[in-house]
């Protein structure tokens, strides 16, 4: 009898895209045989940048063209997902990362027929990625038409507004819809700092004696009242009313206080925390995040560390829960809490994802040390040290303050010391310096000490608004309901992108060309370019995302009134174009004819009065050379790669003067030399003479910052 030979199965063959190469790597890995994971690098296909691609008289319907410089992957996916069973689109668990899927999903679905599906997971690692494979899903169509909303009405606000920028202020400009609310915010803060009048303040502290022990406290109460010293005079009374007086402990006081652990992190609060903790910009926070969601090669193994960086909610996934309380159950058993802690989600998050966490709980930083670059250790360090504490005990101060009577003044000294550390074990990079201050030696009431060692009257000046950071904005837009999380770094960056905002000490500064195009917008769109109508926006977005309302209805009810105001806009308003030019003596050295000072997208320039028949243009003086024997004048230079600007002579390389910090339109009267702009946190901003052997107003930590020739 013949034996038929079974046929063996042919094994299934199933493409997986994904946004970015480094993901690909670690999911490849992960999945194993029978997989290709592929990456897309972000959108494939989206609206043109040379026009605004929005068919108004159709509902709104976006023109989407392949990405130019994209066809060729394009053709290699679908080639790919010929060759495939099953298709799974992996792109980002976002708005934007759905939107990436129902563009490929498009552009394959007819080249192939395989079984085409949209998976998502919220952390690279392997049961995360294995889960997700076995419960593929289809696209959610409310997702992508977020998405399309929001680029929708970001590509109506741009494509009006700029051509109206143009007209009136100069070529090459351009507004956005979010970015010119944040640039607003700016603006006026800026308005505030400049409008402060600093005032005159004292305060008076004094060293006192007990046996060899001496410690210094400050005036808090003067003839039972608090004190307020406007000048040096008051000051000088009360140290000659009070120095001989007996100086007495009338009263000691402790003061205990429970401190919570905080939340893990949303993306805002991450952001916040590694600008003011490690000095990150929020596109480096974003970016070195990335690097640690997508994966990064511990030992033998590519390893996804961070769940998905992009949320606003500060909800713990149940399994996550359950690890972290075993590691805290192990190694610091007196301070895990009998049950979990669950934090409260804001009310306005969409809670789409967990909060930002460790995907592994055995990878303490210090473990994986070695495995990562200096800032993705810092960086990790902060994720994992919030996580963690989130689910520790409360730790608990206490602060203790000693009142000493001289006469009529109270003198107070206070110090402050963990005595319970609670979740403060597991913190380090995120440790306060609140915690623990000073100390006091010991001291009872009634005691009597030695009169007043020593008296130390101090001047101050009232601290105007602080200019925004990244960390401040970011705050006060999440506040105000400006942007989402995805948007926040973004907006920064393309903000000093533009040259509309500079940073000056890690402050956020507007230019010139920024303060004038946030008048011309606020005072002519204030419907539009203020912060309640963009928070609006962002909750019908919302809306459309939960499909409870229409896009293209939400962008008609905008779009009507908006193109009306426009068009009234360009037949009222005052072109400002040349506004700022000015004539200078300053003479052209191709053609010599004079030279104009005029405002470009960088900043203020020189061009040739001769323009367009002499294109000369050069930068703007600040100073003369300082360097004996050289006529050359300082202007601003940049470095080549990131272009970080210096300040140089114009005899380079014959002169080598270089200046790190920025001359300012003043002189030193001692020596003659340009006075320059310094900022510490000691001193804050000050002027100072940039020659290092003149010590006009130098700060005592003052280092010289000229770099010699040769050195450069």
């Amino acid at each position: 009898m013949a034996v038929t030979k079974k046929k063996s199965k042919k094994a299934e063959k199933t493409l997986v895209i994904v946004e970015s190469p480094a993901k690909a790597k670690t999911i490849e890995k992960y999945l194993g045989s029978g997989f290709t994971v592929k990456a897309s690098m972000g959108h494939l296909i989206d609206l043109p940048k040379s026009r605004m691609a929005i068919k108004i008289e159709e509902n709104f319907e976006p023109e989407y063209i392949t990405v130019r410089g994209r066809a060729k992957l394009l053709k290699e996916l679908q080639k790919d997902a010929k060759k495939s069973d099953h298709v799974l689109l992996a792109s980002d668990p976002d708005r934007e990362g759905e939107a990436i899927a129902w563009h490929l999903n498009n552009a394959l679905k007819d080249k192939t027929e395989a079984d085409i599906k949209r998976v998502v997971f919220n952390e690279i690692t392997p049961n995360a990625i294995k889960e997700a494979v076995k419960n593929p899903r289809d696209i959610y169509e409310s997702l992508v038409n977020a998405q399309k909303a929001r680029r929708v009405l970001d590509r109506l606000v741009g494509y009006n507004l700029s051509p109206l920028l143009w007209e009136k202020v100069k070529n090459g400009l351009s507004a956005g819809r979010v970015q010119s609310v944040a640039l607003s915010l700016i603006c006026q803060r800026e308005q505030e700092v400049e409008d402060f009048i600093p005032e005159e303040y004292w305060s008076l502290e004094a060293d006192f004696v007990k046996g060899k022990s001496q410690f210094t406290a400050q005036l808090v109460q003067y003839k039972g009242e608090k004190p307020d010293l406007k000048n040096e005079a008051q000051v000088k009374e009360i140290i000659e009313e009070i120095k001989n007086s007996e100086c007495k402990v009338t009263d000691i006081k402790n003061t205990d206080k429970t401190v919570k652990p905080k939340p893990p992190f949303t993306t805002s609060k991450l952001q916040q925390a590694a600008a003011n903790r490690l000095g990150f910009t929020s596109r480096k926070t974003m970016q070195i995040a990335q690097q640690l969601y997508e994966g990064v090669q511990i030992g033998s193994s590519r390893v996804g560390l961070i769940t998905y960086m992009r949320t606003d909610s500060v909800r713990i996934a149940q399994s996550a829960l359950d690890e972290v309380r075993a590691w805290i159950g192990k190694n610091y058993p007196e301070d895990l809490p009998k049950e979990p802690i669950h934090y409260a989600v804001g009310k306005s998050a969409q809670d789409a994802h967990e909060c930002i966490r460790p995907t592994y709980i055995e990878y303490t930083p210090d473990s994986i040390k070695d495995s990562l670059s200096r800032d993705q250790f810092r960086l990790y360090s902060i994720i994992w040290e919030r996580f963690f504490s989130s689910q520790m005990n409360n730790a608990k101060t206490r602060t203790t303050s000693v009142d000493i009577q001289a006469g009529d003044a109270v003198f107070r000294l206070s110090a402050s010391k963990l005595i319970e550390k609670g979740f403060y074990k597991v913190i380090k990079l995120l440790s306060s310096k609140e915690e623990v201050t000073g100390n006091i030696p010991a001291l009872k009431e009634g005691e009597i000490l030695d009169s007043a060692h020593k008296f130390y009257p101090e001047q101050h000046f009232t601290q105007g608004p602080a200019r925004y950071t990244d960390a401040s904005i970011v705050k006060m837009l999440e506040e105000k309901g400006i942007g989402r999380p995805s948007t926040y770094a973004p907006i920064i960056s393309v903000l000093l992108d533009r040259y509309y905002v500079t940073r000056s000490n890690k402050q956020l500064v507007p230019t010139v060309l920024g303060k004038m195009i946030s008048k011309i917008l606020t005072e002519a769109f204030p419907e539009v370019i203020n912060e309640h109508f963009t928070a609006e926006i962002e909750n019908k977005l919302d809306e459309v995302e939960q499909d409870k309302i229409v896009w293209n209805n939400m962008i008609g009810e905008f779009y009507g009134p908006f193109k009306k105001r426009v068009d009234e806009v360009e037949q009222t308003a005052q072109s400002v174009k040349g506004f700022l030019d000015e004539q200078t003596d300053i003479v052209c050295d191709k053609c010599g004819k004079k030279m104009v000072k005029k405002l470009g997208r960088f900043g203020f320039f020189l061009a040739c009065s001769g323009f367009p028949e002499c294109y000369n243009t050069k930068s703007i003086p600040l100073a003369k050379c300082p360097v004996k024997g050289c006529d050359g004048e300082i202007v601003a230079r940049k470095t080549k790669g990131r272009g970080k600007e210096f300040y140089g002579c114009t005899n380079y390389p014959k002169c080598s003067f270089i200046s790190h910090f920025k001359p300012i339109d003043a002189t030193c009267p001692k020596c003659g030399w340009f006075m320059v702009e310094k900022y510490d946190k000691k001193n804050g901003t000050y002027k100072s003479c940039i020659n290092p052997d003149c010590d006009y107003l130098h700060s005592q930590d003052d280092t010289s910052d000229i770099v010699p020739a040769g050195e450069e």
